[in-house]
């Protein structure tokens, strides 16, 4: 009997400590499917956000099951992600930092080659993808993650042969209210004057 009260008393306490015990905003980290989750790790490591479907525009893809994530060799951590070609890139600057309010970030900016992945239709005007913009600010596509930061906004610009991506510890460096801007308006950075 006096076993039994004791692993009650035991299991109360625990209960009422974890409930008790504040968890700072690092360690609540979204979810999300392999295949809906972008990425920074460095300029050779790093997920984004791609059309699913072949020669697409990046607005036309936008809807549910349009979007997938595709991956660096060094990113890739599961076979529900697509494969970017060792030289999607064509010149690309990686950058991490403090943002505006002491947050940290991540951030790839530079030029591609958007004939070498063949989602993209290389005359698109390009389009946005987010995890705190569309419908309600649940991403585009929706609930999608950057691993290790609790929002990311990304530009594919094609027609311009650009491309940028953010992860934001915090919403304020990451704007999803400039879509039709373009990257260097959205994400500072170097674009080695794609053309």
């Amino acid at each position: 009997m006096f076993s039994q009260i004791l692993a009650t008393a035991l299991l109360s306490i625990c209960v009422l400590s974890a409930a008790a015990t504040p968890m700072s905003d690092e360690t609540l980290v979204s979810r999300a499917a392999a295949d809906n989750t972008v990425s920074i790790t460095s300029a050779t490591n790093f997920c984004m956000i791609m059309p699913r479907d072949p020669h697409t525009n990046i607005g036309d893809s936008e809807h549910t099951g349009g979007m997938k994530t595709y991956c660096s060799a060094a990113g890739r951590t599961s076979s529900t992600q697509g494969k970017f070609p060792d030289n999607f890139w064509s010149n690309v600057a990686y950058k991490t930092g403090k943002g505006k309010t002491g947050g940290k970030y991540a951030q790839l900016t530079g030029c591609i080659r958007p004939s070498t992945l063949s989602r993209l239709n290389p005359s698109d005007g390009g389009g946005q993808y987010d995890s705190s913009g569309g419908a309600g600010g649940h991403g585009n596509p929706q609930n999608s993650v950057c691993t290790g930061y609790k929002h990311y906004v990304e530009l594919v610009e094609p027609g311009e042969n650009r491309a940028c991506i953010k992860c934001c510890a915090d919403a304020a460096d990451c704007p999803t209210n400039k879509d039709e801007a373009g990257c260097p308006k959205v994400i500072s950075g170097n674009y080695f004057n794609c053309s």
